[in-house]
């Protein structure tokens, strides 16, 4: 069956023929059987191995409850007795729709034109198999969990208002976390591709899947570590192949320098840091999307900062000593490379944020070796900071101290994915779920997403105090926090700023980063790029894709020129915003471009009083983590 422009189902009786039997038909019943006998088998293995590492966590003495979620839904059934005409009105709600799905879905059956009760969110790839709309079976099992999964998170958001607006807003996380888990899509009764699948392979997608489990079990050391690419790449060959050479190296960064692609080069240089939650290569995946190539192109002599991937030997090293060893190290090392005093700067993400208060503190202590800051998808002001601050109360925190210390004073990569992936659950986790291990199928080989899966520790230290005093505690916009002795004020930072955010960024909201625009002492220009996270970041302009909002009235132009006072309110600023189709990168090209100097010769790697000490990219980039 068909839907018409409205969404009507249309169609008459459902249609009986041979071709749709004979896809939920048993191709051959013997090995089919032996199939299931395997998959039983592996099931058993699954289940022993599970109930073998919750008695050996039990023991272990990590906490139980990390997610402090009892706590959590503790207030909601407290919410929800104290509201018990709400609860009631809620529980008629539901039945009335139940009832009205099942008149609608009896008239369709009769061979009659009905409109569906609820259908998908715009943008929801789960129920894109042809069946869902036109075998009537699956389309009334889709609609009776989009009005189940609709109705859980209605009576949530309805709960009580005397709850705590920081519980209720985990509550609804949660409470969406869990609607997802039990879509029908991620079981194989009641997704049909996978019911096809499994009745038309005899069961050899399952055999096939469950070893997929149980190779990324294996991978997870236990812990499930979900692939996401086929392991298609290999760093320095086919993936983060821009040519440079290290050119210095301590505990926590290589500093590479790339070689130039032009005769003459900015005076000024231009020093990127990375996050280091990540690998810095998410700016050189590929020749076609390397922002390190196309800045090298415009004519920057281009260093990038290459994280440490961080063992138990650096468990205490600090936030400060970040700012030290890397920020301090890395302009030190440019000066020793270039010759040159003054340096242009890139923070993304984390690496932002370390970005904006080490230039609080050298305006205090007067140092102005950095001409000029742009941030990717950096926040300074964390009051509006998006989902990640669900995960961060003193609970919570306490129970992330007792993993690291379990773990030598370091924070796994994986839990840190699994921490980011959960923002993105759908996309990120179950559709994996559905494709490796019920489909069976190998996952496709995407540069990004491999990227996504390299991940990184986090020194126990570091990772506490940046959690606690940015995102619980939000010091750094309220000029409370205090590095090396020094109360940090960013009203103090006089040096240009480009604040770059992305309108579909979950983990850097463009309304936290807009924040900044009031933080900030000097000129600054703010925009909002197309897309999320990373590729509202990555997005070169021979793609042509998405589009970039600016607006010259307020703060800096790109040549330099300064507007009126960014407004309080981000909608304020997009009320008058211009968008501009493709890659905001020459923006911003535009805008640096006038604050580096004139043009001097090339500068290759080793050309200054910095030896090569080997060829990009490096090895802190090659280092492993669980």
């Amino acid at each position: 069956m068909a839907k018409d422009g409205k969404g009507t189902q249309t169609g008459g009786k459902p249609p009986q023929n041979e071709d749709t039997l004979s896809a939920y038909t048993i191709g051959d019943p013997g090995a089919f059987a032996r199939n299931m006998v395997q998959v039983g088998i592996q099931s058993q293995q699954l289940l022993a191995d599970f109930i073998r590492r919750q008695s050996t966590r039990a023991g272990s003495g990590e906490p139980l409850d990390p997610l402090n979620l009892t706590s959590a839904f503790t207030e909601l059934l407290r919410g929800l007795i104290a509201d018990p005409g709400a609860v009631m009105e809620a529980q008629f709600q539901l039945w009335r729709d139940y009832m009205n799905l099942w008149e609608r879905t009896a008239r369709r059956m009769m061979g009659g034109d009905v409109e569906p009760v609820v259908t998908p969110a715009a943008g929801d790839k789960r129920f894109r198999d042809k069946d869902w709309q036109e075998n009537q079976i699956f389309d009334f099992i889709k609609q009776s969990y989009l009005l189940t999964a609709n109705w859980m998170q209605e009576t949530v958001a309805k709960v009580d208002d005397k709850l705590d607006p920081k519980e209720k807003r985990r509550i609804e996380f949660y409470t969406k976390q869990f609607a997802d888990a039990i879509a029908p899509t991620n079981f194989v009764l009641t997704n049909p591709e996978v019911l096809r699948t499994t009745l038309q392979s005899n069961g050899e997608n399952l055999v096939k899947g469950l070893n997929n489990l149980l190779e990324d079990l294996d991978r997870g050391g236990g812990q499930l570590s979900i692939r996401q690419s086929a392991d298609a790449f290999k760093i320095g060959e086919n993936i983060a192949t821009a040519p440079g050479k290290v050119v210095f190296r301590n505990e926590l960064i290589e500093l590479l320098q790339f070689d130039p692609a032009t005769e003459q080069v900015y005076k000024t240089p231009l020093l990127i840091f990375p996050p280091w939650i990540n690998k810095y290569y998410i700016l050189d995946l590929r020749p076609e999307n390397s922002f390190i190539r196309w800045a090298a192109a415009q004519g920057y002599t281009v260093f990038v900062a290459s994280w440490v991937n961080p063992d138990k030997k650096l468990a205490k090293k600090s936030f400060e000593d970040y700012m030290r060893e890397g920020i301090f190290a890395g302009l030190d090392a440019v000066a020793a490379a270039t010759g040159e005093k003054k340096v242009n700067v890139i923070g993304y993400c984390i690496g932002g944020t370390l970005l904006s208060a080490t230039l609080a503190y050298m305006a205090a202590e007067h140092d102005d070796r950095v001409n000029s800051a742009t941030f990717f998808a950096a926040q300074a002001d964390f009051s509006e900071a998006g989902d990640l601050k669900i995960f961060v109360d003193e609970e919570q925190l306490e129970a992330l101290k007792q993993q690291m210390d379990e773990a030598g004073g370091v924070l796994e990569g994986s839990k840190m994915a699994t921490t980011f992936n959960m923002l993105r659950a759908n996309d990120l986790i179950w559709s994996f779920v559905v494709q490796n291990y019920l489909l069976g199928k190998e996952p496709a080989p995407f540069d990004l997403l491999y990227w996504n899966s390299d991940t990184t520790r986090m020194p126990e230290e570091t990772h506490l105090f940046y959690l606690r005093e940015f995102y619980k505690n939000n010091c750094l916009s309220q000029g409370k926090l205090v590095l090396g002795n020094r109360k940090l004020d960013l009203s103090k930072v006089k040096v240009p700023v480009y604040l770059q955010s992305a309108k579909d960024d979950h983990i850097a909201p463009f309304r936290s980063i807009y924040k900044s625009t009031k933080l900030f002492g000097g000129p600054v220009r703010f925009i909002i790029s197309g897309s999320g996270h990373i590729a509202g970041v990555i997005n070169p302009p021979a793609a042509k894709k998405y589009q970039y909002w600016t607006n010259d009235a307020f703060g800096m132009t790109p040549d330099g020129k300064t507007g009126k006072p960014y407004p309080g309110k981000v909608e304020d600023w997009q009320s008058g915003a211009k968008e501009t189709p493709g890659s905001w990168w020459p923006d911003w090209n535009t805008w640096l471009s006038n604050l580096s100097g004139p043009k001097v010769p090339a500068r290759k790697p080793g050309d200054g009083k910095l030896k090569v000490l080997g060829d990009a990219p490096g090895t802190y980039v090659k280092v492993k983590a669980r």
